[in-house]
């Protein structure tokens, strides 16, 4: 039997929502599909995304902003790099042009050798994200 799923969202341990969230939204474009109950301190500690049909989530570390220390762990932003979030998207080029243009540090384009042409920078807490799509006159 096949189960019907209709999508992925995976859950993104972040140091500081605030950060995360101008990233995401503010740089990236997604907009916020719903997130917890905003805080005494102002915001909330956890947050659905969506980008077209992309979609991710977003969790604080720390239950509260008592709990957060004054910095991230660095070494747990390193072992981020094992994941990569790999986005769709049509248009490598203009989508590199945009984000270079908002100051965020993305590797030039490249197509690979198994015929994807991808970009790729690092969100705020180490995750890779890589914007990709099938190269023009690649193997089939």
């Amino acid at each position: 039997m096949a189960f019907d799923v209709r999508g992925v969202a995976p859950l993104l341990g972040v140091y500081d929502m605030p950060v995360s969230v101008h990233f995401y939204c503010d740089l990236l474009g997604f907009e916020i599909a719903s997130h917890s109950p905003v805080t005494e301190e102002g915001y909330f500690h956890w947050a659905w995304l969506r980008l077209g049909k992309a979609e991710i989530m977003l969790n604080t570390n720390f239950e509260s902003n008592k709990d957060r220390p004054a910095h991230p762990d660095r070494l747990r932003n390193v072992a981020h790099r094992d994941t990569c979030l790999y986005l769709g998207c049509p248009d490598v080029d203009a989508a590199y042009a945009e984000l270079r243009g908002k100051g965020v540090e993305a590797k030039e384009p490249v197509v690979t050798h198994y015929g994807m042409k991808q970009m790729y920078l690092v969100d705020p807490d180490g995750y890779g994200i890589c914007f990709q799509w099938r190269a023009q006159n690649t193997f089939d």
